[in-house]
């Protein structure tokens, strides 16, 4: 189980996040919704311990997000993932291995490439990569630790529909495997097919957080989330 309880953050003295508090049941897909600077990449960058909040706590199967012991457990996948663009695709792979401590084989990371269906490509520079292959390396490189906890910050950016489609099934896989995946989106249409729960958020604070049957009302998510965010709009400017 994944529980935030009070989480704050200020930059400059802008609230980015503000007193936000859900939780994530195991082994279940919660998607994270909300426009560009709402705060959902710093929500999830304090949730996997890269930034420290200034009030609140994240604990994560019953530990404190900070502790390091934790962080085999997790794997992340940040919104603009770095890469040593002349390292080969499974060059990379057994890099960021090694600095899990993983001795995983060959074939080990060969099948995490072939899951994100680029495995064609894996003798290949990454500076040879496009954009949509750099973006299924980069959730390639979340799972070498074969993680219980899976943060994934805008998986879906970069695709194409094809694309899009697979990761969706992989996350549908991995939840099948009792994997906890926690994702960042803004693409509303692909979440609602394989959320079970999501949360949303505006401008730091979180609007809404539960089941998508319960939130959608027979609506499309879509349609749902413009309403609740243009409520909010409204309330804060009466």
């Amino acid at each position: 189980m994944i529980e935030v309880q009070n989480l704050t953050k200020s930059y400059g003295g802008r609230v980015v996040v503000d007193d936000l508090s859900l939780t994530v049941t195991t082994g279940s897909v919660f998607g994270f919704l909300g426009q560009n600077g709402s705060g959902k990449t710093t929500t999830i960058k304090m949730m996997v311990g890269i930034s420290v909040p200034d009030g609140g706590s994240v604990r994560i199967g019953g530990k404190d997000s900070s502790d390091l012991s934790m962080r085999e457990h997790i794997g992340f996948m940040p919104e603009a993932p770095y890469f040593y663009d002349r390292l080969t695709g499974l060059e990379f792979l057994e890099f960021c291995g090694k600095l899990f401590r993983k001795h995983r084989s060959e074939h080990a990371y060969s099948e995490i490439l072939k899951q994100v269906g680029i495995y064609d490509a894996r003798n290949r520079p990454i500076n040879t990569y496009s954009k949509g292959m750099k973006q299924r390396l980069g959730f390639a490189q979340a799972l070498v630790n074969d993680p219980n906890y899976i943060f994934l910050d805008e998986p879906l950016d970069g695709l194409d529909p094809l694309g899009r489609r697979e990761i969706k099934n992989m996350i549908v896989d991995l939840k099948k495997r009792g994997k906890t995946i926690f994702f960042n989106s803004h693409i509303l249409y692909d979440t609602e097919e394989i959320c079970d729960e999501i949360g949303v958020i505006h401008e730091g604070r979180l609007l809404y957080v539960g089941g998508v049957k319960e939130f959608c009302k027979g609506q499309p998510l879509e349609k749902r989330f413009v309403a609740t965010v243009e409520a909010k709009l409204i309330t804060n400017n009466s």
